[in-house]
């Protein structure tokens, strides 16, 4: 491109085009498609999208794990991303008619149009590397991933399904605790599935919890502690209480890395600590190894 200096006497001179019309007109011009690239929310590097999604939503720079959904893990865990949804269908109701800036119906409502879900866990049943298993996945986009009556009991489905089929269960957690707005429903759904989980036990059929960020209270308390084994994901925050809760509770300061996964395996509660790019096959081979298909 050739630049001409244009006379402007005494003032700083600046450059002039010797061409016209060589300038793209705003209806030619290309923009970037939506969806090329992601900006890691750690280490603030752009990638390619595609790099992320074959890397099972790590971040290739950093090793960050972005936060996924049910839809993610599916497609990662399940051969082929093939699976057949258990109790499509269940929905929440509001047996208290509880309201506070807005009724719990229009937060169902709005949370069901925004993420395409009907609550905030979805199982499924299909093969890992060729070995039937029933998954269940939390979805923490639809009201914080918290565990209502439709989370407890769509679990306890998904375990009775496991154990009458004799299939591995597995559990991924990601929850911000028990659904306030159904206060007493919601608790109750840790004795529900913990209850479950014992009759599985009983029949020997495994049951292998994912914990990954975050998974918090009413959650932590019941199922997703319960594993035969605790699995999680680099870096989750796993508690029951957050830590800023507990440290103005006891008035002190929490010991560094607290209530993270390395912590908590550094302390026995978390058998293991898995790249969720190594998810699958871990967990496919610790099946393997524990779970004798004569038995079925």
């Amino acid at each position: 491109m050739e630049f001409e200096e244009e006379d402007s006497g005494d003032k700083p001179s600046w450059f002039q085009r010797v061409r016209e019309n060589i300038v793209t007109k705003t209806k030619d011009k290309k923009s970037t498609p939506d969806g090329l690239w992601e900006k890691c929310p750690r280490c603030k590097a752009i990638v390619p999208a595609k790099d992320i999604i074959n890397n099972c939503y790590v971040c290739t720079q950093c090793e960050y794990h972005v936060k996924i959904g049910s839809r993610e893990y599916f497609s990662i865990l399940f051969d082929n991303g093939k699976f057949t949804e258990l109790d499509a269908d269940l929905s929440s109701g509001d047996p208290l008619e509880f309201t506070d800036t807005s009724s719990y119906v229009d937060r169902i409502r709005v949370s069901q149009s925004k993420s395409g879900l009907k609550d905030a866990l979805r199982s499924g049943t299909g093969k890992m590397n060729g070995m039937p298993v029933v998954i269940a996945c939390m979805d923490f986009g639809f009201i914080g991933g918290s565990m209502g009556s439709v989370v407890g009991e769509k679990i306890a489905r998904a375990i009775d399904y496991g154990r009458v089929h004799r299939m591995p269960v597995i559990v991924i957690s990601k929850s911000g605790g028990a659904r306030m707005m159904e206060a007493a429903f919601s608790l109750m759904q840790m004795a529900k599935t913990s209850a479950k989980l014992a009759l599985l036990a009983k029949e020997g059929v495994p049951y292998i919890s994912i914990l990954t960020d975050p998974t918090t209270g009413g959650v932590t308390a019941s199922y997703a502690m319960l594993g035969d084994f605790n699995v999680a994901e680099p870096e989750a925050l796993i508690g029951f209480a957050g830590p800023r809760v507990i440290r103005e509770t006891i008035g002190k300061d929490l010991p560094k890395g607290f209530q993270s996964s390395e912590f908590l395996q550094e302390h026995g509660f978390v058998d293991f600590i898995v790249k969720r790019y190594e998810m699958k096959q871990k967990i496919a081979t610790l099946l393997a190894m524990i779970w004798d298909k004569k038995a079925k």
